[in-house]
């Protein structure tokens, strides 16, 4: 597809908008879920998966997780090669999206984030009592950095900023990345780290904090890059 060139701020991608409907057992075994009848979140049930066509400063041919709602027809490419009916029943389309919406892509074994965002993971607290059974607590509003200027740290952010990207990994399941946005050394309206916390930082060190997607899978510091 190389006579589809980008123009300024956006980029060209192929996504597969069926991807996200199946899912691969370790078996190999590969089952059809159909995902919009019962949800009403498109985090979860839009495919945010796409490959990279033409763009700046991202190599043409990488993964790329973009924003669900710009699976629209505003940015869809309708006429790049003349319709026939292998292309139109194909369930990979092109789009162009703008680079605000595009977060994370694929390079070099491991996902980097874009100009603008940050990884993250959630923080929480484990419960210190004397009842068993008792899950830890998240920590609202902040977030430990895994990329980028602040990565190893916790910052406070603005409130609910840990935005939850879910995408198909390469293994053919579901997979969760939390991206934040932050402009480093820059000014920007769009900001949303606040102030870094070194108290908590110093406490997830010591062990004392988790760290984490969702309650199910926090672990310490050091049980997470073991």
């Amino acid at each position: 597809m190389s006579e589809l060139k980008h123009v300024k701020d956006r980029v060209i991608v192929s996504i597969d908008i069926d991807s996200k409907n199946w899912h691969t057992f370790e078996s190999g075994l590969k089952i059809r879920r159909l995902r919009q009848y019962n949800n009403l979140d498109r985090k979860y049930t839009e495919p945010v998966n796409a490959t990279v066509i033409s763009a700046e400063n991202i190599p043409g041919g990488v993964d790329i997780l973009l924003h669900p709602n710009e699976i629209h027809d505003s940015n869809k490419i309708f006429n790049y090669i003349p319709l026939s009916g292998n292309e139109t029943s194909s369930s990979v389309k092109y789009y162009s999206i703008h680079v605000e919406q595009c977060f994370i892509f694929f390079d070099e074994n491991k996902w980097k984030p874009l100009k603008g965002f940050a990884t993250a993971l959630r923080v929480f607290k484990p419960y210190s009592g004397m009842i068993a059974g008792i899950k830890p607590l998240q920590i609202k509003d902040v977030l430990y950095i895994t990329s980028g200027e602040y990565k190893g740290k916790i910052m406070n952010t603005l409130r609910s900023c840990d935005y939850e990207i879910i995408f198909q990994a390469e293994d053919g399941r579901e997979k969760r990345i939390i991206r934040c946005r932050t402009y480093e050394n820059e000014n920007h309206d769009r900001e949303e780290l606040i102030c870094v916390r070194n108290d908590l930082t110093e406490q997830l060190e010591e062990g004392e904090l988790l760290i984490g997607i969702e309650i199910s899978d926090c672990k310490t510091l050091k049980e997470m890059y073991v």
